[in-house]
């Protein structure tokens, strides 16, 4: 129980890991919510509970939009240590992965604009920025999946070919979490395509508890992920 405690104060003390634990709690009260004030003909405690876990993830996730306003310069300095993506082995990897970046970095301040339209700090309609950062961030879901696809098949190629027992082992682990990777980001652009505007695919088709469950999903293999890393670099130190 002290270990439990101990891991979630390091997780909540790092911007990460905060990010990570409030985007599960935003989608799983999306979730819960959804599924409680779904129902015409639920208890009246149980609709007013679905209704106030819907209001705290919208809450929780203005909270995250505010908390994004300073993410620029840590997405510039990545995007610009990534550079070319000269370290890379595969051109595919390589050019997918400036695309990725390319498409991140323009996210954050179509989303600033959205946002501070929003709160009427500037005199402009917020509803096309909203549709700018939603399409890149369904580019950015979707390159991401092609690079995971193609990491797989890099790795599987490679593990053809080794015959060690530890790096087949690590090649493994790495392989499942690109699958891992493949399905959070399926999971998420499946929530992107239902935030465009109405005649897109399943645009405002999900109910609330499907956008939380989607997301619920993503959030959480983000949090396996992040203690898989953790884990590989204690075991590595």
């Amino acid at each position: 129980m002290q270990q439990s405690v101990e891991a979630l104060v390091r997780l909540l003390e790092s911007y990460r890991g905060r990010d990570k634990v409030i985007r599960t709690v935003c989608y799983g009260s999306q979730l819960v919510g959804g599924v409680l004030s779904r129902t015409a003909d639920a208890e009246v405690s149980s609709h007013r509970l679905g209704k106030s876990l819907l209001l705290f993830s919208a809450q929780l996730s203005h909270c995250r939009t505010v908390l994004r306003l300073f993410d620029d310069l840590s997405m510039l300095s990545y995007s610009h240590s990534y550079g070319m993506g000269a370290r890379e082995e595969d051109a595919g990897v390589r050019w997918i992965s400036v695309l990725t970046n390319v498409a991140d970095q323009l996210y954050y301040p179509c989303e600033h604009i959205a946002w501070a339209a929003d709160a009427e700090l500037i005199k402009v309609k917020s509803d096309k920025w909203w549709l700018f950062s939603t399409v890149l961030w369904g580019t950015s879901l979707l390159l991401g999946i092609l690079r995971s696809l193609r990491v797989l098949l890099l790795l599987k190629k490679k593990l053809k070919r080794d015959r060690g027992g530890s790096s087949r082992s690590q090649l493994r682990r790495q392989m499942r979490g690109e699958v891992l990777s493949v399905l959070s980001s399926v999971a998420d652009l499946s929530n992107a395509v239902h935030w465009m505007p109405p005649g897109f695919l399943w645009a405002g088709r999900f109910p609330n508890w499907l956008v939380g469950l989607m997301g619920t999903v993503s959030s959480v293999i983000g949090l396996i992920q992040m203690n898989a890393g953790d884990s590989y670099q204690t075991d590595g130190t």
